[in-house]
């Protein structure tokens, strides 16, 4: 790798229930003479996803549950947001005063389920829940790329997490399509000749983390960024989950 590029696509609109992001986003870079190739990795915000996919929910139309009132006591969040957070836990793992961390569905942990308000939208009861199924809208991105600009770059959808032993959020990938998400190096020589034992890297989160740093995670308006002159390998089976530690192997609970 000689180069690497992080460059964000402009002008992408403020996303709609029903919006083809496919073809947002082939319109955005055209407009930009930014002509993608099968070589990109393009990356993407979750909440234009969810947008598209009509994620969203408002509080004012949720009945709290008999566990969302008990959790919400504990946690001193509204007991109707406690409720739609439920509606995607598959586990909770810790509840205390302002802060719901949960299994999601789809297999991680993070705070909300990842439920948010932020940069959704300025009525102050609507929320919106992450995409059904990341990799699938992922797929359905990438094809609708090959079939309007003639090229498939495999596509990431990103959220932001935090971290149990270290501050601050990062970005990380939550649904994917064409890229193989963990680099496996044990057995490659380092600097010295000895092989390597015990290093897989978690490509597609560095990529999700530094996509993150152009996003950016308030008013920035920057939700697709192209990551250009970076080696992957395709993997047309490849799953976002694919980089999550099975239960069994999990030290911290």
């Amino acid at each position: 790798m000689s180069e690497l590029q992080l460059i964000p696509i402009p002008n992408i609109p403020h996303i709609q229930p029903g919006d083809d992001l496919a073809q947002v986003i082939a319109a955005a870079s055209q407009q930009a003479q930014l002509a993608l190739t099968d070589s990109d990795i393009v990356v993407i915000a979750q909440k234009i996803v969810s947008k598209a996919e009509n994620r969203f929910v408002r509080l004012a139309e949720v009945k709290p549950s008999a566990e969302a009132l008990a959790l919400a006591e504990i946690t001193e969040k509204p007991p109707e947001q406690v409720e739609v957070i439920l509606w995607d836990t598959a586990e909770v793992i810790r509840a205390r005063p302002g802060a719901l961390i949960v299994e999601h569905k789809l297999g991680f942990i993070s705070a909300n389920a990842g439920v948010d308000h932020s940069n959704v939208s300025s009525e102050p009861d609507l929320l919106l829940r992450l995409p059904a199924d990341p990799d699938a809208s992922a797929r359905r991105i990438r094809e609708g790329l090959g079939q309007l600009v003639g090229v498939r770059p495999p596509v990431l959808i990103i959220d932001t997490h935090g971290r149990a032993w270290r501050k601050g959020n990062v970005g990380v990938v939550i649904g994917l399509n064409g890229i193989a998400p963990l680099q496996d190096l044990r057995g490659e020589p380092d600097l010295f000749g000895e092989p390597l034992k015990y290093t897989v890297v978690g490509l597609t989160d560095q990529i999700a983390a530094a996509a993150s740093l152009l996003m950016g995670q308030a008013a920035e308006g920057c939700p697709v960024v192209i990551v250009r002159g970076l080696a992957f390998k395709v993997d047309e089976t490849a799953r976002a989950a694919d980089v999550l530690r099975a239960k069994e192997m999990d030290l911290f609970r």
